[in-house]
C-alpha cells in the first residue's frame, strides 16, 4: 500500500508544471552516523524541518528512501540512496528519470574533506574532486551540472588514513558541533532553493 501511494504521488509530481527539484543525501546506507554519510543526516534534518519526517518510503524502482515535500513553492523530492557510496548515482539517476528531472534540478548533499567541520558551501557543477559518491552521480547522469551542498568534515590528523577516518563515527567533540552544522546546512540549502523560485511563486 505504501509503495502504491508513493508511486501515485510520483506520477502526480512528475505531471506538475511548476518548479521542482530533488535533494539527494549521499552516503553509505545503514552507516548514517559516519562522517562519509553526513549528507544523509542533513536529509533527515531537512525532512524534519519540512514536516515530512514521517513521509519516508522505500522506492524499489530507484533503490532509495524517498519523501516528497514543498519548500518556498518548490516541489521537492528528498532522496537517500540505499546503496554504497560509489553506487549512489544509480539511485539518483533512476529517481531523476521517474520524476522527470534534469541534472540542473538536482542537489547533492555530501561530505567534504577540504572544509573544516562547521563549514558548508554551495558549489555549482564542476568535477567530483575525488568524491566517489559525486563521481557516481556524474557518471550515471552523464552530467556535472548538479548543485552540491558541501558539508565540511575536515581531514584526519596523524597516521589515520582517509578511508578509516571518513567511515568512522563523529568524535564526541564533533558531535557537540554537529547540531549547529546540520542547522547551518539546511538553512544554506533552503536559501538556495528559494533563490530558484520566482518571488511571486514562493510559499
Amino acid at each position: 500500500m505504501l509503495a502504491a501511494e508513493l508511486a501515485g504521488r510520483a506520477r502526480a509530481l512528475a505531471g506538475l508544471a511548476g518548479p521542482r527539484a530533488m535533494v539527494a543525501g549521499l552516503g553509505n546506507y545503514g552507516l548514517c552516523g559516519t562522517r562519509h554519510s553526513v549528507g544523509m543526516v542533513v536529509l533527515d534534518r531537512l525532512a524534519r524541518q519540512l514536516a515530512v519526517a514521517d513521509g519516508w518510503r522505500v522506492d524499489r524502482r530507484c533503490c532509495a528512501d524517498v519523501a516528497l515535500a514543498t519548500a518556498h513553492g518548490l516541489e521537492l523530492v528528498l532522496l537517500k540512496p540505499r546503496r554504497f557510496m560509489n553506487l549512489n548515482g544509480l539511485s539518483v539517476a533512476s529517481a531523476a528519470e521517474i520524476y522527470n528531472l534534469g541534472p540542473e534540478d538536482i542537489y547533492l548533499v555530501h561530505d567534504d574533506l577540504d572544509k573544516a567541520l562547521g563549514k558548508v558551501a554551495i558549489k555549482l557543477g564542476g568535477s567530483a574532486r575525488g568524491h566517489n559518491g559525486v563521481q557516481s552521480c556524474i557518471s550515471a547522469l552523464h552530467s556535472s551540472d548538479m548543485t552540491r551542498l558541501r558539508v565540511g568534515i575536515g581531514r584526519p590528523e596523524g597516521a589515520v588514513t582517509v578511508s578509516s577516518y571518513v567511515l568512522a563515527p563523529f568524535s564526541t567533540e564533533e558531535q557537540e558541533k554537529l547540531e549547529q552544522v546540520l542547522a547551518q546546512a539546511v538553512t544554506c540549502l533552503l536559501q538556495h532553493i528559494q533563490s530558484r523560485v520566482p518571488a511571486g511563486d514562493r510559499g
